[in-house]
C-alpha cells in the first residue's frame, strides 16, 4: 500500500452466535446477474453451507420480497457451537432433513437486509448472516467477486493426485500443465461415507465434482442408470443453467471427490477457451447420445 511507517492492526475478540440456522445470500444472483437476492441456508452454523457439507435450501427473492424460487435441499449434519470451544457436528435425522428451515417471516427479514446492506455498502453484496434467538445477525459483508476483477495470483502447491484427477477430465484436455495445476489448486476436497447422498435431483447445484476415488450410484426417478468412478465427474449442466439437479448421487463406498463451487466454475469457463470449447463439445456429445436413445425408443 506504499506505507512507509508500521501500520497498527486492531484485534477483535468476538463471541460465537449459537445460530439456529445460518448461510448465505447475494444481493445479485452471481451466476447470470440477475436482479434477484439469491440465499442458501441450514440448519445451525453457516460452516455447512459455505464448506459445502450440506446441500442447502435455496431461495430466489426479487428486490420487492417476493419469493420467486423456493428448494428444499438436505440437510444431513448442523455444525453446533460446543460449550467448551471448538464445533460438533450434529446428526440432523428425518423430515427435518428436507424440511425447509427457514419461515416465511425469516425470508422477509433477509430480503429487508440485502435492501440495507445495498444502501449502506453498495450494490452486489455477499452476505454472510445468521438466526440465532428468533434474531437476524449480519456476520460479514463484501462485494460480489467478479471475474476479471483482480489478476490471479500464482497458483499454491497442489498435490499431485489432485493434479492427476483433474487433467484426465475430457473438460481441461488441452490444457497446458500450468493450467491443469492452476485449476486443481481451486478444487477443494469432499469425502463422503457409503450411503451418503452427495447431490439429490432437483435440488440446487452448487459444485462440479471430480471422483478421485470410491464409487457411486446415479439415479434418476428413484431408479439406478448409472455409476462414477474414479476420474468420472458430474454437476457442470447444473452449473451453467443454474438449474436443479438432474438426478441423484449416492456413494457406495467411501467417495472422494474434488468440487468446485459454481462461483469459481463461471469465470473458469469465461476466461478460458479451450475449456469453453470442451464443455461444449461434452454437452453437444450428450445432447446426441439422448436424441439418438429417443430415435431408438420411437
Amino acid at each position: 500500500m506504499g506505507l512507509f511507517t508500521r501500520p497498527s492492526v486492531g484485534v477483535v475478540v468476538q463471541s460465537l452466535l449459537a445460530a439456529d440456522t445460518a448461510g448465505v445470500m447475494f444481493t445479485k444472483n452471481p451466476v447470470n446477474e440477475a436482479d434477484e437476492r439469491v440465499v442458501e441456508a441450514a440448519w445451525g452454523l453457516g460452516e455447512a453451507v459455505v464448506a459445502g457439507r450440506v446441500i442447502p435450501d435455496s431461495f430466489r427473492i426479487a428486490p420487492s420480497g417476493e419469493v420467486l424460487e423456493c428448494t428444499p435441499g438436505f440437510k444431513k449434519i448442523a455444525i453446533r457451537s460446543a460449550a467448551d470451544g471448538g464445533t460438533y457436528d450434529e446428526a440432523i435425522v428425518g423430515e427435518r432433513r428436507e424440511q425447509v428451515c427457514l419461515s416465511d417471516g425469516d425470508v422477509a427479514q433477509l430480503a429487508a437486509l440485502a435492501t440495507r446492506a445495498e444502501e449502506v455498502y453498495g450494490p452486489a453484496r455477499d452476505i454472510e448472516w445468521a438466526f440465532s434467538g428468533g434474531r437476524l445477525y449480519l456476520l460479514q459483508c463484501r462485494a460480489v467477486t467478479r471475474a476479471g476483477s483482480s489478476p490471479r495470483p500464482s497458483p499454491p502447491p497442489v498435490d499431485s493426485e489432485t493434479v492427476a484427477a483433474i487433467e484426465h477430465v475430457p473438460l481441461f484436455d488441452g490444457l497446458s500443465p500450468r493450467d491443469v495445476e492452476g485449476i486443481a489448486a481451486m478444487f477443494k476436497e469432499r469425502r463422503f461415507e457409503a450411503g451418503e447422498t452427495v447431490t439429490k435431483e432437483g435440488a440446487g447445484g452448487a459444485a462440479f465434482f471430480v471422483v478421485e476415488s470410491g464409487e457411486a450410484t446415479v439415479s434418476l426417478g428413484g431408479k439406478e442408470i448409472g455409476r462414477l468412478t474414479a476420474g468420472d465427474y458430474f454437476g457442470e449442466v447444473a452449473l451453467i443453467d443454474d438449474g436443479a439437479r438432474t438426478a441423484t448421487i449416492t456413494a457406495t463406498s467411501e467417495l472422494v471427490c474434488q468440487g468446485l463451487t459454481y462461483w469459481e466454475f463461471r469465470p473458469l469457463v469465461q476466461q478460458n477457451a479451450t475449456i469453453a470449447w470442451n464443455l461444449l463439445r461434452t454437452l453437444a456429445h450428450r445432447l446426441r447420445t439422448a436424441q439418438d436413445d429417443a430415435h431408438g425408443r420411437a
